[in-house]
């Protein structure tokens, strides 16, 4: 199987890593990159041939993955519009449709939407992916051996619900550390050094996310055990309670999912 990517940036290039580490040949990775810096470094990482234009060669291949920017996303799908024969493409673009990619590509429907996070650039991502019905179960499972390659996969039915899937885990990277953020800054209160306060809450979210993981409980559950009554947890959670924090948080989940469609409908208009 030959691979194309369209765009080599952080994201191709945990892919590119990730399926390397697995044992995928660079004979079968090519990368169009308009930025010669990016292609050097490619090919002296990782030994794939990278180009700056789409040629004969990089269009010579049974997957395309579109890993631009959703912003030039059009104007990058240009040249390859109406030159696809049954290639699978996979976009892992933030706030694109399909039927948007699908018009840009001349009407090209083998297509799968996937939303990586950011923990994918050490292999620990979470990619939710949305298939076209014209996709067989053979090129999920491709799609999901390329998007595998960073972290675990999530197959979602309805492609509407992927804005979601944007709100909770594609934006979530972001609101963990801004609760890191909030108690580190609650460590330097209380008097640590940046270091230590560092270390204590670093240690601290990645030892209770091991515990949720490997955990038959639910996380309420684990809270609530961790909570003895009158004692300084329940003082913490009563105050968090007291300002709204929870309610804060699902809020701020509704507004990402609404800013999500909102984007789907700019970033998919033709001008």
């Amino acid at each position: 199987m030959k691979i194309t990517f369209i765009g080599g940036g952080n994201m191709a290039n945990a892919l590119i890593g990730g399926l390397r580490q697995q044992g995928y040949s660079a004979v079968g990775i090519q990368v169009v990159e308009p930025m010669e810096e990016s292609r050097d470094r490619l090919t002296e990482t990782y030994g794939v041939r990278c180009t700056p234009i789409v040629d004969a060669s990089a269009l010579n291949c049974e997957v395309l993955v579109l890993a631009v920017k959703p912003q030039v996303m059009r104007e990058a799908l240009k040249p390859l519009a109406g030159k696809l024969g049954n290639q699978m493409v996979i976009s892992i673009a933030a706030g694109l449709r399909l039927a948007d990619i699908s018009r840009w590509l001349g009407n090209h429907s083998r297509l799968v939407r996937c939303m990586p996070n950011t923990p994918a650039l050490i292999g620990a991502g979470l990619t939710g992916l949305y298939a076209d019905p014209s996709v067989d179960r053979e090129g999920q499972a491709v799609a999901e051996k390329i998007l595998g390659a960073v972290g675990r996969t999530l197959w979602i039915d309805d492609e509407a619900k992927m804005d979601a899937v944007t709100a909770i885990s594609g934006s979530g990277p972001g609101y963990v550390f801004y609760l890191m953020e909030a108690l580190e800054n609650a460590a330097l209160d209380l008097g640590f050094d940046a270091a230590t306060a560092r270390l204590m809450t670093v240690e601290t979210f990645l030892g209770a996310a091991g515990l949720a993981e490997q955990s038959p409980e639910s996380v309420g559950m684990l809270r609530q055990r961790v909570t003895s009554k009158g004692g300084t947890t329940e003082a913490a959670l009563n105050s968090f309670e007291a300002d709204g924090v929870m309610a804060a948080i699902r809020r701020g989940a509704a507004a990402a999912d609404q800013r999500g469609r909102e984007l789907c409908e700019l970033l998919g208009a033709d001008d």
